[in-house]
């Protein structure tokens, strides 16, 4: 293995170009501006402290930058592993609490292992297995949630946590009447201020000539968040809002770089959170490799699945050992460092070290910020997650799907996120399931004086009485084997004047023991009726295990045919002179 393989850092800083200091530069600014009240909004999101998003901000970053081959990806805290880490912790520890905040490194630490360990038995392809319509449910219902979640900090009003929407809209009714209308009008005003520099401020932008203008103006926009946190901290501070009109505050956070953090081993603890921590090293890896891999195809760079496995364990391990909880690569995030130029990793150093100084410098600034203005951050960020349109493509699409993404979305919206993500699992492996044991397949004629033959439902075709030609679009095994016996008994005793069968395997890549023995008794039972079997447009990995089998004794005296159109020949030859067809292997 190559030494760039192990560690991909090693692979860009061999070719890196001076050239490209300043889009590094200039991207890791930019998302430094827009990470640190992102970080400090999704801690609090995760029921940690503020302090905690920034710490996750810095060592993983440059974790990722060592191990990740996404030259692109921005690593770091989001709102969905935030939910997920808030919905793990609250059945362990009260939220914000020191056993609380311990048991947020412990998640993170088994993050990181997992990740780690699936990487290193090549199990990149889990990627596969969680389909669209899932993520996508998920993604819709949980971004409601965390914006109801948040309704709590802009209403200034105190409330538990709660596992559904339902409960959750329970709660803020009851409460309605403790509302902080200063508070209210912090969190949002600052909504409405963000809603119109991502609407009418951002088309502004991209209408400005390219250039530094258009630069300057992007970044501007990007930089609202910050703005707002500005904003809303100068007034609690000057007008002692706090005091005055019991707007809630952050309070102290530490000054200082990151401590050196060391998950405790309680047994206990590690077994109650594992299930958790598979789940979101799973969903992180998903976010992560979907982003990466739409931004690496832009430049016609490579991510390789595995490998991202290990720059992802590493970023978690990485917050672990620095008083962080588990991170991902964001959507968002990503985009921005894209857009602003980043041609490599060096801008997540950059980023990581304009946050290191932030930490170092300005915590006493965060004192009088509100939490209202982090929940209006983390609102109008997730605002772009529920996707309508998904929906609406899939059940005009397929209404399987649209089953699965709405199992999904209402699992994840009335009970909780894990639930809702088994049961959109479950929902898309029952639709997957009876699916393969129902196949699709086909009665098929010839196409005029062709050598080609399609479904008798859709084209006009010639057919014989005497031949039912059937393609199965589907490889055979245990759950459709009894299907395909049942179907072709059924159509063969619809045609009095059959003489032959002819199975089409040209999309069946697998034949299993099970299938085998369905097709033996399907065999005898034509033979009884005066019917012999034959197959057509066998494969050969197919036929190779076939001639290992008992099945072609059994044919006989079927003949395995290289096509459709030799079989139908061969055997209205065979016919017209009163012939015995038979049996030949396919080479």
């Amino acid at each position: 293995m190559k030494p760039a393989q192990i560690l991909p850092i090693l692979g860009w800083l061999r070719t890196y170009r001076r050239a490209d200091l300043g889009g590094d530069l200039m991207a890791g600014t930019i998302t430094a501006i827009m990470i640190v009240p992102q970080a400090m909004a999704y801690a609090l999101l995760a029921g940690m402290p503020p302090q905690a998003g920034l710490y996750a901000s810095i060592a993983p970053l440059l974790a990722y930058a060592v191990f990740g081959t996404s030259r692109t990806l921005a690593v770091g805290p989001v709102a969905i592993v935030s939910l997920l880490t808030a919905a793990a912790l609250a059945p362990v520890a009260e939220s914000g609490s020191d056993a609380y905040v311990a048991a947020a490194l412990v998640l993170a630490l088994e993050v990181g292992l997992i990740s780690v360990a699936l990487a290193a038995i090549r199990a990149g392809h889990l990627v596969n297995f969680i389909s669209h319509p899932v993520i996508s449910g998920f993604t819709s219902a949980a971004a409601i949630v965390i914006g109801l979640s948040n309704l709590k900090d802009i209403l200034g009003i105190a409330m538990p946590r709660s596992e559904s929407v339902v409960d959750l809209l329970a709660e803020l009714a009851g409460r309605l009447g403790d509302t902080n209308w200063v508070t209210l009008l912090i969190g949002g005003g600052g909504i409405a201020f963000l809603l119109l520099l991502r609407g009418p401020a951002a088309r502004r932008a991209k209408r400005l000539a390219r250039g530094r203008g258009r630069m300057l103006a992007q970044t501007a926009v990007r930089a609202g968040p910050l703005l707002l946190e500005a904003a809303a901290t100068l007034a609690v501070f000057a007008l002692g809002l706090d005091q005055s009109a019991g707007v809630k505050v952050v309070g102290h956070i530490p000054t200082g770089l990151p401590p050196l953090t060391l998950p405790a081993f309680d047994r206990a603890l590690w077994l109650a959170l594992l299930p958790a921590a598979a789940l979101i090293a799973l969903i992180g890896f998903l976010e992560s490799v979907a982003v990466a891999t739409a931004l690496g195809a832009m430049r016609r760079q490579r991510v390789n699945a595995n490998n991202e496995l290990v720059g992802l364990g590493a970023a978690n391990l990485a917050a672990a050992f620095t008083g962080g909880y588990p991170v991902t690569g964001g959507f968002g995030r990503s985009n921005v460092n894209f857009d602003a130029g980043a041609v490599t990793q060096l801008s997540a150093i950059f980023t990581a070290a304009l946050v290191a100084v932030t930490v170092l410098v300005l915590p006493p600034l965060f004192r009088p910020l509100p939490p209202a203005a982090l929940a209006a951050i983390i609102v109008v960020s997730v605002i772009n997650l529920i996707d309508v349109k998904a929906f609406v493509t899939a059940w005009r699409y397929n209404k399987p799907d649209a089953a699965a993404l709405s199992a999904t979305f209402l699992g994840v919206l009335l009970l909780n996120v894990e639930t809702g993500i088994l049961i959109g699992l479950g929902v898309s492996l029952g639709l997957l399931m009876w699916r393969t044991a129902r196949p699709h397949y086909a009665i098929v004629g010839r196409v005029g004086d062709t050598e080609h033959f399609r479904n008798v439902k859709r084209h006009a075709v010639r057919t014989d009485p005497s031949m039912l030609l059937i393609r199965i679009d589907e490889s055979l095994f245990f759950a459709n084997a009894r299907f395909l016996e049942t179907t072709i008994a059924a159509e063969a005793a619809e045609r009095p004047q059959l003489r032959h069968v002819v199975l089409i395997c040209s999309a069946v890549n697998v034949i299993d023991l099970s299938a085998l023995e369905s097709l033996e008794t399907l065999i005898e039972s034509l033979k009884a009726a005066g019917v012999t079997f034959h197959l057509a447009e066998v494969k050969g990995p197919v036929m190779d295990r076939l001639q290992r089998s008992h099945l072609l004794e059994h044919m006989q005296p079927g003949r395995v045919f290289l096509s459709t159109h030799e079989a139908v020949e061969t055997l209205q030859a065979a016919d017209a002179l009163g012939a015995p067809v038979g049996l030949m292997a396919a080479k």
